[in-house]
């Protein structure tokens, strides 16, 4: 394989995202595949990474699919697809005895696994990693794919666009490849592959506060729209309730498991008030607990609640949340004495690229799994540690379907151009680029938040117009930077968020308006086609 900028580089199947998802494909393709997977940071870095909780499955015999499958559509506020529910948690056990015989260090409990319990769930089903499961997961898949000899890691590369053959004026369209930014050395490469995954995760970034790393700005979603794609439900966006409210904390979540394991919400004068909203009381989906906290602090104009759990010995939270305790005390907070200082913050997109139950999306040649993809799992609202098992499956079931499907054109027939970048010039106005950064983020996180209204969704959206325009003039005229790349592509999914929550006239789930209280008793999904959405010229 050649590096030089204008040779493209080949493999037969390219992943675009090295979390727990990309890294399961690769990992469980054949090994006659030759399979480049890229990360945009470090491989140390994204969602996977710093996942608290762990993974929901069926692991005992006092529970069964038939109850994880029901908390998942209570959870959902009945918008899952009952199918793929089943399929994903049939599936469970195998994946987790998967990621055993990898290597993940699960926490034990004598002879068992330790499972604990969190919000939304009727059983105790969360196996884990202490409190730093996604860390242990993601870690131990790395050392396996630097082990493979068929797998090529390139850190640092961010992709820009997909390659289609209707882009380059073949007939047949498929996907064949990616333009992709190397950070290493500032040139656009080429890649070319038969069969490519978009595995790069949410676009919580859209949001002032997140939960997420810097790197969730929806990079796939945006890729997968532009070249010709459906989306599904981009108005459900998950905030996650507790995420640690310090001035230095960046975005430091406390994990669901800390009430799953007695963690109690308090007002700052010490009142407990989630019995008041639901009789699950701290035990509640997500949604609804982050809608109480939200009422709560616009209601007594605070800053934020607190969340205690110093009424559980010191040994027991520093033996079950090792990485909190340490992380919260680095900031001066003992939470083995005391409450912890919380507000909710964007957490997962559960909409995304409309796949099967293979992974496949509507462009032939393209797959799209974890956080990227729409599969009817998550319906209106995730239900806790459901998504890392979603990565799994999918991960396995997309690298069965290429492995049986792959079809193998000898890509050396398709010339691909080069990059060009012979009408831009480098700018030396970054600055606007770091506005719009803080303006879209800033408009995203008062106008399409927790609580929205029809007003403030018809504001975001001519924002968000004439902020797209101005990105693409940017765009056409100067060189491509990884700041302005994630930009183009979480202005891009921020448009499909608006219009599908504008679309969606009740409020389900984690879609909720002041406008439309109550939920209507017709259950559809929204689905936005490229084909019946008009863009500005400018834009396509």
């Amino acid at each position: 394989m050649s590096s030089n900028q204008g040779t493209p580089l080949d493999y037969d199947v390219l992943v675009i995202g090295s979390g727990a998802a990309g890294l399961t494909l690769a990992l469980q393709l054949p090994s006659h595949f030759q399979v480049a997977v890229l990360s945009k940071a470090r491989f140390e870095s994204g969602s996977t990474w710093m996942a608290q909780g762990g993974i929901a499955a069926v692991l005992e015999t006092t529970d069964s699919f038939q109850e994880h499958t029901r908390d998942t559509l209570v959870a959902g506020a009945e918008l899952s697809r009952p199918e793929a529910v089943k399929h994903i948690i049939e599936e469970g056990p195998a994946s987790i005895q998967w990621l055993i015989e990898q290597g993940v260090p699960f926490t034990r409990e004598g002879d068992h696994y330790h499972l604990t319990q969190e919000g939304g769930h009727s059983h105790r089903r969360i196996i884990h990693a202490a409190d730093a499961t996604g860390r242990a997961i993601h870690s131990t898949l790395l050392k396996r794919a630097h082990e493979a000899s068929n797998i090529t890691l390139l850190d640092h590369h961010v992709a820009i666009d997909l390659i289609t053959r209707r882009k380059l004026r073949l007939p047949h369209n498929r996907c064949i490849g990616a333009y992709v930014l190397n950070k290493h050395t500032g040139h656009v490469q080429a890649f070319r592959a038969n069969n490519v995954v978009l595995a790069t995760g949410g676009a919580a970034k859209a949001y002032l506060y997140t939960t997420n790393s810097d790197g969730s700005t929806g990079d796939g979603i945006a890729m997968a729209w532009r070249a010709g794609c459906r989306v599904a439900n981009m108005e459900f966006n998950q905030f996650h309730p507790t995420c640690l409210y310090h001035p230095q904390a960046k975005s430091f979540l406390i994990s669901e498991a800390v009430r799953g394991e007695g963690g109690r919400l308090l007002l700052p004068d010490g009142t407990r008030f989630m019995p008041s909203f639901d009789d699950r009381a701290e035990l509640a989906p997500r949604d609804i607990v982050a809608r109480a906290i939200d009422h709560e602090m616009k209601r007594l104009g605070c800053d934020c609640v607190y969340l205690d759990i110093s009424h559980r010995s010191a040994d027991f939270i520093k033996e079950h949340f090792p990485t909190i305790y340490q992380g919260c005390l680095n900031y001066g907070i003992d939470i083995t004495k005391d409450p912890i200082p919380v507000v909710p913050a964007a957490h997962y997109t559960c909409g995304g690229v409309i796949t099967d139950n293979e992974g496949r999306t509507d462009l032939e040649g393209l797959y799209a799994i974890g956080e990227t993809a729409f599969t009817g799992l998550h319906g209106a609202n995730r239900l806790a540690s459901n998504s890392l098992l979603e990565c799994i499956v999918y991960g396995a079931a997309s690298a069965r379907s290429i492995a049986q499907r792959s079809t193998v054109e000898n890509l050396d027939t398709i010339e691909v151009p080069n990059w060009d970048e012979s009408l831009v010039t480098n700018s030396d106005e970054d600055v606007i680029i770091s506005h719009n950064w803080d303006e879209l983020r800033r408009f995203m996180w008062d106008y399409v938040g927790i609580v929205r209204t029809t007003k403030r969704l018809q504001r975001a959206q001519h924002r968000i117009e004439l902020l797209l325009q101005e990105i693409a003039e940017y765009y056409s005229n100067y060189r491509v930077s990884s700041d302005l790349i994630e930009l183009r592509n979480l202005a891009t999914v921020a448009e499909l968020m608006i219009r599908s929550a504008i679309t969606r006239k009740e409020s389900r789930g984690l879609h909720y308006t002041l406008d439309y209280p109550s939920a209507s008793q017709e259950r559809v999904d929204t689905i936005l086609s490229p084909l019946n959405f008009q863009w500005p010229d400018s834009v396509r």
